[in-house]
């Protein structure tokens, strides 16, 4: 539970900033243009609290925090008293009324490049991208790559970290290939192509590097016990936090994924272990327990263990000075624009199931681990959800402020605006094209859970 609403607070708080963001950059540039705002309001139904500042704009909370509006000056809406018409929205020119609308997507573009930058000021954790092991007979091991390599691009574009390297992977989604530039443990640069047709990636269950068969190289999991939880099998059997576990049912235990695996497919099944304790070996009988988890079931030990850090030549922080920062936000933010533009196109020409569609359960989940790593990471999700609002709002349909934009295209090329019955119509049908995306997002979300 505790869970749930942390997840829950950090989405509010995320969505927030998010749509205050958007609906700022509508404010700003229709006060710019001489547009009377009536009202600036985050949220939707009854208002909670209410403030009037000197110009007559009305700023709102309301109880519904799931989206936002800007309530403008329009004789559309409501009949304009005398002298007004200079402050109406429908009475500004074609290029005002499109810089209003087009102003909450930039808003969104400008505030990821703005959390960038202040990730790149505070600084990143990251860890180079070496390969610890690859998978036999895997795409990666078909290729040629091999333990110790360190990926330097992904189809020419740097990758200095694994982050880098998944979102160059991530692109290639539906792609016949990629080409990764390595270099070995011996200084040599290689061009490797991955051939990608049979690529089989399921982003809710793994990786797009794990995928591949390419294991990071990252801290080792050691069979020395740092906790057993109370109460668990694990206590049950008597382990006790510093047991080394040695043997499951007589075989050598090679790491803990064996041994995660090995637990997970015997819910209630007894297994022989051997463990070391203060230099003597016992034995003892171990029985997972059946955990439930969704549709899964899997057995369950409570044991976690010792962890070696990853040492300090892997390891680094992308920091840089203010002026530095705002050249790797800049970059940051257009591949990110990038990569979300692909993964929508393959989205909408069927390369990508609908299955990858996710919605605000998933967002929420994603909010509150990124929070719970840090203000850097929490940055980082921002940034990302604020550049996929930006596009998604770019969108073509009438009811998203891109369906505006192409109205008004229309009436700067054709001098004459887009007749309303025609607008009204597709607005409902915008409408009900986003609520058919939506109710499939929250689907996948429930089915996630």
């Amino acid at each position: 539970m505790t869970g749930v609403l942390w997840n829950l607070a950090s989405f509010l708080v995320a969505l927030g900033i998010l749509i205050a963001v958007h609906e700022w950059g509508h404010f700003y540039v229709a006060r710019l243009c001489g547009v009377k705002v009536l009202r600036f309001s985050l949220g939707f139904g009854r208002v909670l609290w209410s403030r009037q500042d000197k110009y007559g704009t009305e700023f709102s909370l309301s109880l519904i925090p799931l989206g936002g509006y800007v309530k403008m000056l329009d004789s559309r809406v409501a009949p304009l008293a005398p002298g007004e018409e200079a402050q109406a929205f429908d009475h500004k020119s074609v290029a005002k009324r499109f810089a209003i609308v087009a102003a909450g997507p930039l808003a969104n573009f400008g505030f990821a490049l703005f959390a960038f930058w202040l990730m790149f000021l505070i600084g990143v954790p990251a860890v180079r991208p070496v390969v610890e092991a690859v998978t036999p007979a895997s795409i990666a091991a078909e290729a040629g790559l091999q333990p110790q390599m360190e990926i330097l691009q992904v189809d020419g574009r740097d990758t200095p970290d694994w982050e880098s390297v998944a979102y160059g992977l991530v692109r290639r989604i539906g792609e016949q290939e990629t080409q990764l530039t390595v270099r070995t443990a011996r200084g040599v640069e290689q061009t490797l192509r991955l051939p990608l047709a049979d690529w089989q990636f399921d982003p809710d269950k793994e990786s797009p590097i794990l995928s591949l068969g390419i294991a990071p190289l990252g801290p080792k999991l050691t069979l020395t016990l740092a906790q057993v939880v109370p109460g668990s099998p694990g206590e049950q059997a008597g382990l006790q936090a510093g047991d080394t576990l040695l043997t499951l049912d007589g075989q050598p235990i090679p790491d803990w994924g064996y041994l995660v695996s090995r637990v997970q497919d015997s819910p209630d099944s007894p297994l022989s272990l051997t463990y070391r304790r203060a230099g003597q070996a016992q034995q003892t009988q171990l029985t997972p327990a059946l955990k439930q988890q969704g549709q899964r079931a899997f057995g369950y030990a409570g044991l976690a263990p010792k962890v070696e850090p990853l040492p300090e030549q892997y390891r680094f922080e992308l920091r840089y000075d203010p002026l530095s920062a705002i050249g790797e936000a800049l970059d940051k933010t257009g591949n990110m624009i990038g990569l979300t533009v692909a993964m929508l196109g393959k989205l909408l020409t069927g390369i990508l199931s609908l299955d990858n569609l996710s919605g605000p359960i998933s967002i929420a989940k994603g909010a509150g681990s990124s929070a719970e790593f840090g203000l850097v990471y929490f940055l980082g999700f921002l940034a990302l959800v604020s550049v996929n609002l930006g596009i998604i709002n770019l969108f073509p349909l009438p009811i998203l402020d891109g369906g505006h934009l192409l109205f008004y295209l229309v009436e700067a090329v054709t001098g004459r605006p887009v007749p309303e019955k025609f607008q009204e119509y597709a607005f409902k049908f915008g409408a009900a094209i986003l609520v058919c995306l939506m109710a499939i997002a929250l689907f996948n979300d429930f089915a996630r859970l």
